[in-house]
């Protein structure tokens, strides 16, 4: 596997574009992992990864998202295996951490000495970092989708669908305690494409963190989103998704005129 990643490496780039290609490459290998140990029978790929995995979203995102859907997760079980096939298996020297603690279970990810490896730091113990989160009690409502990925290798993916996709990032949006840029490009993005959000997940998630009886409908969906938009901070949210992004041109999207505009032509009441 280390010959493979080697190979994808392009010296014509920037140090900084090939960090982000060795990053997704073992992104695309731990799901991969995730596929052939059946994992996906009880997980679902969601979160901005996802976008960029399946959709080519054109900003790299640093997390691999799951909710737990059914059955019973052991996050321990699900370490050992990445262990097994990423060090025993890929030779790759990597250290775990768990957090099984709370609702959202975690593994933090590190992979030292691949960046020195590989001439892409002067540094030998600098990690590449991948942060792994399970929600292990998700909204209800999503519905979900089977797709296969071939960049590097071939996988099979479970993840939401479009619209629960879009659900889950209008609740990120609009409801953390703080705004990311990366969810604002990612609304952006959603708008572009006309997805019609999965009311009935939204409404579960907002109900599920704010206890609020409002319930989203058509009808009303238009001045939610407006009214929303409105209080975005748009600078601050610039300052940061710049570098995550490829084509940092992208950041003139980042208007309030703009986006209401598309709500208007997206969903008319």
């Amino acid at each position: 596997m280390l010959e493979l990643l080697a190979r994808q490496i392009d010296k014509t780039k920037s140090r900084e574009d090939n960090i982000f290609l060795v990053k997704e490459f073992l992104q695309l290998l731990i799901l991969k992992i995730i596929d052939e140990a059946g994992f996906f029978k009880i997980l679902v790929f969601t979160g901005g990864t996802t976008l960029r995995v399946l959709y080519d979203l054109q900003r790299f995102s640093e997390d691999l998202d799951f909710s737990q859907t059914e059955g019973n997760f052991d996050i321990e079980k699900l370490a050992e295996k990445l262990n097994y096939h990423l060090a025993e298996l890929n030779q790759l020297k990597v250290s775990m951490k768990i957090n099984a603690s709370q609702v959202v279970k975690s593994i933090d990810v590190k992979f030292p000495e691949l960046l020195y490896k590989f001439d892409l730091s002067s540094h030998p113990n600098q990690n590449i970092f991948i942060k792994i989160e399970i929600d292990s009690n998700p909204p209800k409502g999503g519905n979900t989708d089977l797709s296969i990925n071939n960049r590097f290798f071939f996988l099979t993916i479970k993840h939401y669908d479009l619209p629960s996709l879009f659900a889950t990032k209008l609740h990120a949006c609009f409801y953390r305690k703080y705004t990311k840029g990366r969810d604002i490009y990612d609304l952006i993005w959603y708008l572009s494409k006309k997805v019609e959000p999965n009311l009935t997940l939204l409404n579960n998630a907002i109900y599920q963190t704010e206890k609020n009886e409002f319930k989203i409908d058509q009808q009303n969906l238009n001045k939610f989103l407006i009214d929303r938009v409105k209080n975005i901070d748009f600078e601050q949210s610039k300052k940061d998704v710049e570098r995550f992004l490829f084509n940092k041109s992208e950041l003139k999207l980042f208007n309030s005129d703009l986006i209401i505009k598309m709500i208007e032509d997206n969903y008319k009441n």
